[in-house]
């Protein structure tokens, strides 16, 4: 008798958001969707936040596609035009499987995967958006560097992500510069994704569009999607199994998901550590700005950078426990290989290093130097603080502390060796 384990429907996915990375990460799972026709649908929805945007006059469209250049497109006509995110990610071409949407309901209509790249700041009124306009048990993947802070603590977006909408999100993060990886240059990533227990378990659940006669009632487990700190709530959020008829969304999968020649992905279950890993380095990589933007040199690079690797471990310990493993952070791309690229090359980085060396706020360089978009490690060096303030352990993170004291303007960068010097305060204590 034939086998009978054949799934008979594949999974679609769904990047939501489209900037730098956003798209770098479109154009790596378009690749594997074609690759594996057994487990993935090959169209890849990517919605764009829709404007208008003008062709340069120095791109190689400009004189190949002088119609499109005339005026100001649509952004999404662009880029399913010339197959390629001309603003975002100039001069990459795109897999012609992604479609770009810039009605975010009809994007993730019956998509069994989200995966979330988007600036932090927007995560709450998409989420907002979305309720109700996906699947019941999709499956989600947060590719956004930050933590969301609020009254009632620090909570990761993977977790922020699942209890808005529920649904189980992973997290993806990694030493990933956007443009190098879109160039198809090696490099590596981790993602952290724990498959629920009951997934596959069920056929999909009655009322479903497509779905199987025999409807789920067995859908509801429990995961723990609380938020940390002194306030947390310890809220459950129920889940809603992925019906049988799907392919499991195991390692195995999710890697085929990811994985390229190019960018190779490591998978582990420690969603929280990988999530803080990518939010807190950049925190680390400004204060690595500002010390290079001083000319100190290497040394005091890698100083700020084995300080800020201690605190994130503290950090993560402190506030999220035993769902972290240290070594995450010790281990990991998305870890202490993020911190370094990060502290080398990154936009945090060199937005800092700038400030430092033009004399001018570090906004003003984030204006002039990225297009539209927003640094991350500024936004959440003020939340972080907020939090540890709000804790009473600003004490405890020199560093942390340091980043948003400079960003206030009430020290500067030439204080940072002074504001992390814990033996100096130990010293004076015992004195």
């Amino acid at each position: 008798m034939g086998s009978l384990a054949v799934h008979s429907k594949k999974h679609k996915v769904c990047i939501v958001g489209s900037g730098n990375w956003g798209t770098t990460i479109a154009k790596v799972v378009a690749e594997n969707t074609q690759e594996h026709g057994d487990i993935f649908e090959p169209e890849v929805q990517m919605w764009v936040f829709e404007e208008e945007y003008q062709i340069p006059k120095d791109s190689q469209h400009a004189s190949s596609s002088p119609d499109l250049a005339s005026q100001p497109q649509k952004l999404t006509e662009l880029i399913n035009t010339l197959h390629e995110n001309v603003k975002y990610l100039p001069n990459i071409p795109l897999p012609k499987n992604i479609i770009a949407n810039p009605d975010l309901a009809s994007a993730v209509h019956d998509a069994t995967i989200l995966v979330f790249n988007l600036p932090h700041q927007f995560i709450a009124r998409i989420c907002d958006q979305l309720k109700g306009k996906i699947v019941p048990y999709a499956r989600g993947i947060s590719c956004i560097k930050g933590l969301e802070v609020s009254d009632r603590g620090c909570q990761l977006f993977s977790d922020s992500i699942g209890a808005k909408l529920g649904i189980y999100c992973g997290a993806l993060s990694g030493a990933n510069i956007a443009t190098e990886v879109a160039q198809e240059k090696f490099s590596e990533t981790t993602v952290a994704y724990e498959p629920p227990s009951m997934d596959s378990q069920h056929p999909s659940p009655a009322g479903t569009p497509g779905a199987s006669p025999h409807g789920s009632q067995l859908d509801l487990t429990q995961l723990d999607g609380e938020m940390k700190g002194r306030k947390g709530g310890g809220k459950k959020q129920h889940l809603m199994a992925l019906p049988a008829e799907y392919p499991p969304l195991h390692h195995t999968n999710m890697t085929k998901l990811f994985h390229r020649p190019y960018f190779h992905v490591h998978l582990i279950n420690d969603v929280a550590g990988v999530s803080l890993g990518g939010a807190l380095k950049n925190i680390v990589a400004l204060a690595a700005g500002f010390v290079d933007g001083l000319g100190w040199g290497d040394n005091a690079k890698a100083a700020v950078m084995r300080v800020g690797i201690v605190e994130e471990v503290k950090f993560g310990k402190t506030f999220f426990g035993d769902s972290v493993r240290n070594a995450t952070f010790t281990e990991e791309s998305c870890g202490v290989a993020d911190l370094i690229t990060s502290c080398s090359g990154g936009r945090n980085f060199r937005c800092a290093k700038m400030a430092v060396q033009e004399g001018k706020k570090i906004g003003e360089i984030e204006e002039r130097e990225l297009n539209g978009q927003k640094l991350q490690g500024t936004s959440t060096a003020y939340e972080v603080h907020d939090f540890l303030k709000t804790e009473g352990k600003e004490q405890e993170f020199p560093l942390f502390t340091a980043v948003w004291r400079i960003l206030e303007g009430e020290k500067r960068p030439e204080d940072i060796p002074d504001l992390i010097d814990v033996t100096a305060r130990v010293l004076s204590r015992k004195g």
